[in-house]
């Protein structure tokens, strides 16, 4: 049963339901409270979920009318089946309390008033009256057969589908009751004594209600004392343990919140240490000293307020640190005044009106943990007008920008301040997608003691982005030469897709090369995985890069997946296919798989198998396939995605 079909049903019918429902339920209840009972009963008949799988009886077309309507007919049986189970009475000893129901009964209810249908004739109370005498499945059955109008058949059908035990006693019981004799002239049924639609309303015992007030005002009371003398201090811990209260002063919270108390690393420390990562970058900064400014940082990062803006990468927690962090930067740039902390685990930056005028304030944090000399390059400073600062390592040696759509682009030195902050660069179109992808600059950094540059590049967060090259399992090589700078160039226009998921390097893989049919040229198919700072998250896209004179032009995207090891080095294993047309109109199947493929077979449509990593099978437009691939080792592999 489609739950729309049910529910358009339920407001067409809805007042026969209610009826139906009131009429079925016990008239000990009350009328007050079978009214609102009846109304529940048929609000919560519909189906949960987006369909049903029970089958209602449908009972036969009267007279070679039309079938009877299957949303109808499973709505009347579930508020037949809810009205039998209402308990009775509850009764304690002789005494007969209030219908208490099994659940507490949900919407609607009514306050201060009490509700009721109209009050009929001398017939329908005689009706009534002999209704009550019933027991709940005779009731149901007299109903049914007199208000709904069906046959005995059918009746025994539904009082069966409903859970009665004996649906034959229940019509032999509906058989014996004595109709008034206003019955004959007029359907009592149908009279407004039983319509819970149209109602009259009257108000509750008002002394009673006054004396419930005052009761449950002192039971209040009493409960707050007994709460408070629960809560003064005993011998045993309280609820937060030896906590201390939110915000409380206490030692350790004031020495993180204490500028002077920041760690500063002299200028030449990285020279020596056996480390190269944020642990070892000097303080600089014209306001490195400029305690007032520290102090506001400090405290915004440890009680951030509403008119904060935070930003936190995903993965990062961005509360307090657990003590004295690190000071790296404080100082002007474009306008801000920007301190950059560092924990040992995140990179905290905030950012205020310069000359700590009252403004907008940011606070970006950014996961740093396990950074080496790569990572640990670059930290943006401020991001303006699509231009961005960087503020570099003391190991940089020197920072070109380069466009890597171009691959013969060599770049242009950066210029750079004295304390490491780089002039404005523009930064990538990380919103305008291929169509806006005219450029996308990158820093190619040179490090002391590297003898190749290696790329960074803005994906929009605090920590730029590392782009490589190569397979998975071996050590990380930057884009070099001409296959591999045109590689990227034929990439980068895909990684907006994988802003805003704290990445942390970015490898692209050619993992085999293909002859195209009908002279095409020679293909490359290739692997790109986004790995994160957290460790989950990474997402991964396989390329089809097919000859073109563009040398930017981008690549297709085959396939995507995410949260999956495929093309890293714990799965250095890759299959793919695409559905290409030769410059000759003639259409095929190509695919290809790394080096442990053996060979790959094709089902569906295309239906082929080849020995080999690379395949190119005849095909039709549009058509499908599946594609597998046997290893040289044994097993069995399928596409990314």
């Amino acid at each position: 049963m489609d739950v729309e079909r049910a529910e358009a049903a339920l407001i067409e019918h809805y007042p026969r339901l209610v009826r139906l429902g009131y009429l079925v339920l016990p008239a000990s209840m009350g009328r007050h409270q079978r009214t609102l009972a009846a109304h529940a009963l048929v609000q919560r008949a519909l189906p949960r979920g987006r369909a049903a799988a029970e089958k209602p009886p449908l009972p036969a077309p009267r007279g070679g009318g039309r079938p009877a309507d299957a949303g109808y007919a499973y709505l009347r049986l579930r508020v037949v089946r809810a009205a039998l189970a209402a308990p009775l009475p509850y009764r304690l000893g002789g005494m007969r309390l209030r219908w208490v129901p099994k659940a507490p009964m949900p919407l609607p209810r009514v306050l201060g008033l009490r509700v009721f249908p109209r009050s009929g004739g001398s017939d329908e109370l005689a009706l009534e009256q002999a209704l009550a005498e019933l027991s709940g499945p005779g009731r149901a059955a007299y109903v049914l057969q007199e208000l709904e109008r069906l046959s005995e058949d059918d009746t025994f059908d539904l009082l069966e589908a409903a859970g009665v035990d004996d649906p034959e006693e229940a019509l032999d019981e509906a058989d014996e009751v004595v109709e008034p004799a206003g019955s004959k002239d007029r359907p009592l049924l149908e009279s407004p004594d039983f319509d819970p639609c149209t109602l009259q309303a009257r108000p509750t015992d008002l002394m009673r209600r006054r004396q419930h007030t005052r009761a449950a005002i002192a039971a209040v009371a009493a409960l707050a004392v007994c709460g408070l003398l629960l809560g003064l201090p005993g011998d045993t811990w309280g609820r937060d343990g030896a906590a201390a209260p939110s915000y409380a002063r206490n030692p350790a919270s004031e020495r993180a919140l204490n500028p002077e108390r920041l760690a500063r690393v002299q200028a030449a420390a990285w020279e020596t240490s056996a480390r190269t990562d944020f642990s070892v970058w000097p303080v600089r900064g014209e306001l490195a000293d400029d305690e007032a400014l520290l102090r506001r940082a400090l405290t915004v990062w440890a009680r951030p307020g509403n008119q904060v803006n935070v930003t936190v990468t995903p993965g990062t927690q961005p509360g307090p640190p657990s003590g004295p962090p690190q000071l790296l930067y404080a100082g002007e740039v474009d306008g801000a005044s920007v301190v950059l902390l560092y924990d040992g685990l995140r990179i905290a930056r905030y950012a205020e009106p310069s000359g700590g005028k009252q403004g907008p304030v940011g606070l970006d944090f950014a996961r740093t943990d396990g950074a080496d000399l790569t990572a640990s390059s670059a930290v943006l400073l401020t991001r303006s007008d699509g231009n961005a600062r960087y503020l570099l390592a003391p190991w940089v040696t020197d920072a070109a920008v380069s466009d890597l759509r171009n691959p013969a682009d060599r770049g242009r030195s950066v210029e750079r301040e004295d304390d490491g902050v780089t002039e404005p660069l523009i930064s990538p179109p990380l919103a305008g997608g291929e169509q806006g992808c005219e450029s996308w600059p990158g820093l190619r950094i040179t490090a002391e003691g590297r003898a190749n540059p290696y790329v960074l590049t803005d994906l929009g967060e605090l920590m730029p982005v590392r782009l490589t090259q190569g397979n998975p399992q071996l050590p990380p090589s930057d884009p070099r030469g001409a296959a591999g700078r045109g590689a990227l160039a034929r990439t980068v226009c895909h990684l907006p897709s994988l802003t805003g998921n704290g990445v942390r390097a970015v490898n692209t893989w050619a993992f085999a090369a293909q002859r195209l049919p009908d002279s095409g040229g020679r293909a490359l198919w290739l692997c790109t995985r986004a790995d994160t700072w957290r460790g989950d998250g990474s997402r991964a896209f396989a390329q089809f890069q097919p000859p073109t004179t563009d040398a930017g032009a981008p690549s297709a995207i085959v396939s995507r997946t995410q949260n999956d090891p495929s093309c890293s080095a714990r799965s250095a294993q890759a299959l793919s296919g695409v559905l290409w047309k030769s410059g000759a109109e003639n259409w095929y199947l190509l695919a290809a798989g790394s080096r442990q493929v053996a060979s790959i077979s094709a089902t569906g449509d295309v239906r082929t198998r080849v020995r080999g990593r690379v395949m190119a099978a005849e095909a039709k437009e549009g058509a499908k396939a599946e594609l597998t691939a046997k290893l040289r080792g044994g097993g069995e592999l399928r596409p990314l995605g």
